[in-house]
């Protein structure tokens, strides 16, 4: 049995990624509507995204990082960039 293979998997709670557990603690802990709302929202949206968008919770937000960012994303920090030279 090849269980090493599994290492890189994420961790699952039911059906979805075990980082809803930064959710659910506190809507455990302090039972309101508005809390089980979120919960249900946060589930709802990482569902959708694993399930019908196939992607891993790192892979959306690298997604959402790069469509925040745009296109132009430089290799060299624009403070250490060398200006134009012109020596003739």
């Amino acid at each position: 049995m090849a269980s090493w293979r599994d290492t890189y998997k994420p961790a699952r709670f039911f059906m979805l990624d075990a980082r809803l557990a930064y959710v659910l603690l506190p809507a455990l802990l302090h039972i309101r509507w508005w809390t089980l709302a979120a919960l249900v929202i946060v589930a709802g949206v990482m569902f959708h995204v694993e399930r019908r968008r196939g992607l891993h919770l790192e892979a959306a937000f690298r997604f959402l990082r790069r469509s925040l960012a745009g296109p132009l994303r430089p290799a060299r920090n624009p403070v250490r960039r060398r200006g134009l030279a012109d020596y003739g």
